[in-house]
C-alpha cells in the first residue's frame, strides 16, 4: 500500500486517515502525551511514541526531532513553549510588555505584530507552539495570575486575543514562521473563590455564556488551533472532566476543529486533588471521554490508556477521534515535509535583532498609562539640574520583564524549572539605564534603591531622603515582584510591600515634586499615592525596552496614550470594582468606603486635552439585524499631537434578567494634531446587544438601550443617547 501520509500532494485530512490506519494503539496513545522533554526523552520517543515535548531548549529540539523521524512511522514531535509576551525564556530574544501592559494600548494591530515577531523568534529555536494568548478575565485582584490577562472586559479580551492568534498563526500554518496559538484557560479560571488559583469557580451556565465564553468563541472564529483546559472546576466539575464544555460547546456548537490540551497534570489532579476519580486509570478514562486530545505532564496516562483501549473500556474509534486533530495539525504545520529545523544563520540575525527591539520600545510606549499629572508636572523639563531616581524597582530586571520570563520563580512540582542560569540580562533596559541614556549633559541623575521590596527594614531610606533634598524632582519607582505574582501566588493584601510606603511618605515630606512610576503585575491599592504624588505613570511590566520607554514619556518625547483595561480598587475588601457590575446593591457603598474604583477601566491621561461633542446615531429605531453608525466629534484642544482611545458602551435599560450597568461594545483610536478636530464613525451591530436570558438563550430583547461614548468608563466622561430596538 502506498504511503499516502508521506505524500504532500494529499490533504492533511487524507494523510491523517492513512497514518491512523498504520498506527498501533500504543502509537496513538503516545501521540496524545505531552511530556517534560528533559526527563527520559529517549524512552518517550522510542518506547512510547510521544506526541509533544515542552521545556526543551538549546539544541535539544533538533536532536530529539531527528530521533523521532527515525522511528517506525517517523511521526514528528510538536514542541511547545510558554512564549506569552515574546520568547522570554530564551536568552537574547525580544521580550515585550506583559499581556496586561500590552492591553493598555487598546491596539489590536500592535498585538498582532507582537505575536508575529514572537512566532518568528520561537520557530528559530525549534518550537512550534506557544501557550498563548491568555483569555482569562481579571476581576479579583487577589488572584495571582492577573498579570497574564488582558484585563476585565470580555469584548476587549476577544479583540486583542484574536489579533495575537492571527499574528502567531499567520495566513497559513505551513508558513515557515507560523506557530500554533493556544487559547487558555478554558474557562472561568480567574473567577475562582477568594482569588484562589485553580480552585472552584461558582459560576452558572448563563454566566459562562454571558461573560466567560465570548472571548473563547472569538478565538475559535479567528481560527485558533488549540485550546487549553483550565485547572479549575466549575460547579463541581473540573474543566478537563467537563464534556459539556469541551464537546457540546467547543467542538459541537462552535465547530472547533483544533485540539484540546490539558493544563499541567490536570488528569492526575482528577484523582489526587479534585477527587472525582477513584484511581488514575479512571481519571484517564474520564479525560478521553470528555474531549481532551493531548494530556500535559501526566506520564501515567500512557500505560493506563493503552490498557483501557486494549480491554475495550475505551473504543479505538474514540482513541482515533482524540488523536486525529493532533496529527492533522502536524501535517498543517509542515512538520512531516519541511521538518522545520531552525536555520542557524537566520537565528543569529533575527532573534533579538535591532528592529525587534525597536518595536518592543514602541509597544512599551503605547502600553504605559498616565494616571495623574498635577499642575502639568510632566513632562519633565530638560533644564533640571538634578533628578533623584529612587526605589527598589529602578534597576530590577525582573520587574521590567514580569512573569513568564527568565528568572520566573521555580515551579514546586519541577525542581529543575529554572531558566535564568545562562540568561544574558544585558539587553534589558531598566528605568535606571533608560534615564541615564535620556538625560541631557547638564542634568545630574542620582540613584538610590531606597528600600527593599520585601524587607520592612528601612536600610536605605535616610540616604534616599538626603539625595532627594538636593534634587529638583523625585522619581520613585515602586511596585511588586514575581514572588507576588503568578501561579500559586495569590494575595490577601494589595498594598505595597516592604518599606515602600514608608519610603514614599518620607520622600513626600521633602516637599519636592514626587513622581511615582509603578512596575507591577496587577493593580495595587494605592490611594495615598493618588492623593499625594504629583504625577503617576502605570507601566505594569513593560518588557526589555521599558526603561527607555518610561524615560521617553517622562521627558515628553512621546505623548502617553494608554488606557487601563482593569480597574484599581481602593482597598482589597472593596472588591470587585470592575466597571461592568450589576445594578441593585442596596445602599451602593460600604460603611467605610464608596463603590467607585481608584482608577477605573478605560481611564488614562495625555499631555494634551480632548473635547468630545455632537454625539449622533444614524438610526434611533432599529431591529436586531441592523448595524448602525455612532459618530462623535473629537477635538485636540491642547498643545501637542496625541492619540485618543474613544470607547463606546451600552446599557440595556430594562431587561428580563439583570444586565451590567455598562458594557464595552466598540472602540476606536484616533491621532490628532494640536487644534485638529475630526468626526469619528463607529459601527455598532445591534446583534452585539444580545443577552443570555433565563433559558440560556441568546437574543436581543426589544426595548431601550443607552449608547455612551467617551474617554473612559466613568459616567462623567461619557456622552449619552438612547436607541430603541423593535
Amino acid at each position: 500500500m502506498s504511503q499516502i501520509y508521506k505524500n504532500p500532494s494529499y490533504t492533511p485530512e487524507e494523510r491523517t486517515n492513512d497514518l491512523l490506519k498504520r498506527m498501533t494503539i500504543e502509537e496513538k496513545v503516545g501521540q496524545m502525551c505531552q511530556i517534560d522533554g528533559r526527563i527520559e526523552p529517549e524512552k518517550w520517543i522510542y518506547e512510547r511514541h510521544v506526541g509533544s515535548f515542552l521545556h526543551v531548549t538549546g539544541d535539544a529540539p533538533i536532536k530529539l526531532q531527528k530521533m523521532a523521524l527515525k522511528t517506525r512511522l517517523g511521526i514528528p514531535i510538536l514542541f511547545g513553549i510558554d512564549a506569552v509576551h515574546g520568547h522570554a525564556f530564551y536568552s537574547g530574544a525580544t521580550v515585550f510588555p506583559s499581556q496586561l501592559a500590552m492591553a493598555s494600548s487598546w491596539n489590536p494591530e500592535l498585538l498582532e505584530k507582537v505575536a508575529r515577531i514572537t512566532a518568528h523568534e520561537v520557530i528559530l529555536t525549534g518550537m512550534h507552539w506557544t501557550f498563548s494568548p491568555i483569555l482569562c478575565i481579571g476581576r479579583d485582584m487577589r488572584w495571582g495570575r492577573v498579570d497574564e490577562t488582558f484585563g476585565e472586559d470580555p469584548y476587549l479580551i476577544g479583540e486583542l486575543s484574536s489579533a495575537m492568534i492571527e499574528g502567531y498563526q499567520g495566513e497559513n500554518l505551513s508558513s515557515p514562521t507560523s506557530i500554533l496559538a493556544c487559547a487558555k484557560h478554558f474557562a472561568a479560571y480567574g473567577e475562582t473563590v477568594g482569588g484562589r488559583d485553580s480552585s472552584e469557580a461558582h459560576v452558572s451556565e448563563r454566566q459562562l455564556k454571558s461573560l466567560f465564553f465570548p472571548p473563547f468563541k472569538k478565538a475559535v472564529e479567528s481560527g485558533c488551533s488549540t485550546f487549553m483546559a483550565g485547572y479549575n472546576s466549575i460547579d463541581g466539575i473540573p474543566c478537563s472532566a467537563n464534556s459539556w464544555m469541551l464537546k457540546d460547546i467547543l467542538k459541537d456548537e462552535w465547530k472547533f476543529k483544533g485540539f484540546v490540551v490539558t493544563d499541567w497534570d490536570n488528569v492526575g489532579n482528577l484523582h489526587t486533588k479534585q477527587k472525582v476519580a477513584a484511581s488514575m486509570k479512571e481519571a484517564c478514562k474520564i479525560a478521553v471521554e470528555c474531549g481532551n486530545n493531548m494530556i500535559m505532564s501526566t506520564p501515567d496516562f500512557y500505560d493506563h490508556t493503552v490498557e483501557l483501549v486494549k480491554e475495550g473500556t475505551i473504543s479505538e474509534k474514540l482513541l482515533n477521534k482524540a488523536c486525529r486533530p493532533i496529527l492533522e495539525y502536524k501535517f498543517k504545520l509542515g512538520l512531516f515535509d519541511k521538518k522545520r529545523f531552525p536555520d542557524m544563520d537566520e537565528k543569529e540575525k533575527i532573534i533579538g535583532c535591532p528592529n525587534h527591539k525597536k518595536f518592543a520600545y514602541e509597544v512599551a510606549l503605547e502600553s504605559i498609562v498616565l494616571l495623574k499629572n498635577e499642575d502639568n508636572i510632566l513632562p519633565l523639563r530638560d533644564d533640571l539640574k538634578q533628578i533623584a531616581l529612587i526605589g527598589p524597582s529602578c534597576d530590577d530586571v525582573q520587574a521590567q520583564l514580569g512573569d513568564w520570563s527568565f528568572g520566573t520563580r521555580e515551579h514546586p512540582k519541577i525542581p529543575t524549572y529554572n531558566y535564568h542560569k545562562d540568561y544574558d540580562i544585558s539587553p534589558i533596559v531598566t528605568v535606571l539605564n533608560g534615564m541615564k541614556k535620556r538625560l541631557g549633559p547638564n542634568t545630574k541623575l542620582v540613584y538610590n534603591k531606597g528600600c527593599d521590596m520585601l524587607d520592612e527594614n528601612n536600610h536605605f531610606i535616610d540616604e534616599a531622603v538626603n539625595i532627594a533634598m538636593d534634587s529638583d524632582v523625585i522619581i520613585a519607582v515602586v511596585g511588586d515582584t514575581n514572588i507576588l505574582n503568578g501561579e500559586m501566588r495569590d494575595r490577601v493584601d494589595l498594598n505595597l510591600t516592604g518599606a515602600q510606603d514608608r519610603l514614599l511618605k518620607e520622600l513626600y515630606n521633602t516637599n519636592k515634586p514626587l513622581i511615582v512610576v509603578l512596575l507591577n503585575g496587577k493593580p495595587l491599592t494605592i490611594p495615598w499615592i493618588k492623593e499625594h504624588a504629583h504625577g503617576i505613570l502605570e507601566a505594569f511590566n513593560p518588557g526589555m525596552e521599558g526603561g527607555n520607554a518610561i524615560a521617553s514619556i517622562l521627558f515628553g518625547d512621546y505623548n502617553p496614550s494608554g488606557k487601563l483595561t482593569i480597574s484599581f480598587p481602593k482597598h482589597v475588601g472593596q472588591q470587585p470594582v470592575y466597571y461592568n457590575k450589576m445594578p441593585g446593591w442596596h445602599g451602593g457603598e460600604y460603611v467605610e468606603m464608596d463603590d467607585t474604583a481608584l482608577f477605573p477601566f478605560g481611564y488614562g491621561l495625555s499631555y494634551t486635552k480632548y473635547k468630545y461633542s455632537n454625539l449622533k446615531i444614524s438610526s434611533k429605531e432599529v431591529s436586531p439585524k441592523d448595524t448602525i453608525s455612532v459618530s462623535i466629534d473629537i477635538e485636540n484642544i491642547g498643545n501637542r499631537t496625541g492619540t485618543e482611545i474613544i470607547q463606546l458602551y451600552i446599557n440595556d435599560i430594562y431587561s428580563s434578567i439583570t444586565t451590567p450597568i455598562k458594557e464595552l461594545k466598540a472602540f476606536s483610536r484616533v491621532t490628532l494634531e494640536k487644534g485638529e478636530k475630526t468626526t469619528v464613525h463607529i459601527p455598532l451591530s445591534i446583534s452585539s446587544l444580545s443577552l443570555i436570558n433565563k433559558n440560556n438563550e441568546s437574543l436581543v430583547e426589544p426595548g431601550e438601550f443607552e449608547i455612551m461614548v467617551g474617554s473612559s468608563s466613568r459616567d462623567e466622561d461619557l456622552l449619552k443617547d438612547i436607541i430603541r430596538v423593535i
